[in-house]
């Protein structure tokens, strides 16, 4: 979008009245991500956040200082259905994403999905997710919302968003892999995560005491993450890989820092490198990118935690290729990337409401 219209669409926006604005609802408010949620939707000026929901009644009243919290309302996720919204946003367990998401579309609701419930099209829900999936004719018109590679448009009522390890992964291998200039048969991936990407329930393996000071792997050759990155390597770049892929998680609440080792192709050299990432980023805002000699401070978690943003750093010894990519799980893993869908589907910029600072 060039400046000039980029600047008559914000405009137009920010003269929308309260009763143009579309109205919108979070389910699963009590959660990480439905925490972020809400506190990026109270603060998004396109929008008007009517109502949060969860199992059990509670109010957010007390967790923010923005006194647009004061009209919303909180509900049982039994009354979601009486109380109809433009958009409604899923931050729940894939299993109820499952089960809320048609009859959310039914009243003609546009849902975006954060779990995984309507990710994988090719690929057993069974053996990656635990249960069998019960709405096919859904899952095949379903919305894969990777910016900027899912396209410049939405035209499904059902998003659904990437998850928060594909999304490291994806954006920092899929160029390189448009581009031809790595060896598809030599990909090692080392995701860890901030604790908080494992949710919310209680779990003794994620007690303080369990976590602090370790670095622990899990899911080892199980995470649901694993196929979803084959999926849409093949849907965007036509490449099928196979790669070793370890999560672990670190201790620390939020961050995610993946590292990706991988060979390249005769006679690429790092500026090759720079001039890939260039070519598919440079105007996308979220993404910054750099060699590691050069902007080191590309692999901080400190710097990323907070923001909506996609720092991507590289160094090139002879042919192998060290490659990193760091983001918030919580919001460009989660909430901040289900808003840039929002904003995509709605036609306003995608980063509108995004403009954010590291929390350190």
């Amino acid at each position: 979008m060039h400046k000039n219209e980029s600047n008559n669409k914000l405009n137009s926006i920010q003269q929308l009245s309260p009763s143009e604005k579309m109205t919108v609802a979070v389910v699963g408010a009590r959660g990480y991500s439905g925490l972020e949620l809400v506190r990026l939707l109270l603060n998004h000026p396109g929008i008007d956040l009517k109502y949060c929901f969860a199992t059990e009644k509670f109010s957010l009243k007390n967790f923010f200082s923005n006194s647009k919290i004061n009209s919303v309302q909180f509900l049982l996720n039994s009354e979601i259905l009486d109380h109809k919204t433009d958009i409604v946003f899923l931050a729940t367990p894939a299993e109820v994403s499952l089960d809320l998401a048609p009859k959310l579309l039914k009243n003609n609701s546009v849902v975006i999905d954060v779990s995984g419930a309507f990710r994988l099209k090719n690929n057993s829900y069974l053996k990656w997710y635990g249960f069998e999936h019960t709405e096919e004719n859904l899952l095949v018109k379903s919305h894969y919302g990777l910016n900027p590679w899912s396209g410049p448009v939405i035209e499904s009522k059902l998003i659904s968003n990437p998850g928060c390890y594909a999304t490291s992964v994806l954006m920092a291998l899929i160029p390189l892999l448009k581009e031809n200039i790595i060896l598809t048969d030599s990909i090692v991936i080392d995701a860890k995560s901030g604790t908080t990407g494992a949710g919310k329930k209680a779990s003794e393996n994620l007690l303080f005491s369990e976590v602090d000071g370790e670095c622990l792997p899990y899911k080892i050759s199980e995470h649901q993450h694993y196929p979803e990155i084959q999926e849409y390597i093949k849907k965007f770049t036509g490449e099928n890989i196979d790669f070793h892929f370890s999560t672990s998680l670190l201790s620390a609440r939020r961050g995610i820092i993946t590292s990706v080792f991988v060979k390249l192709k005769n006679n690429i050299t790092e500026a090759d490198v720079q001039a890939t990432f260039e070519k598919y980023y440079k105007d996308h805002s979220t993404v910054r990118f750099g060699s590691l000699k050069d902007n080191p401070h590309l692999v901080s978690l400190k710097k990323v935690v907070g923001t909506n943003n996609n720092f991507i750093s590289y160094k090139v010894d002879q042919n192998k290729l060290y490659l990193f990519s760091v983001i918030d799980n919580l919001i460009k893993g989660a909430a901040g990337q289900a808003i840039e869908n929002m904003n995509k589907y709605l036609d306003y910029p995608l980063d509108y409401g995004l403009q954010l600072e590291a929390l350190a």
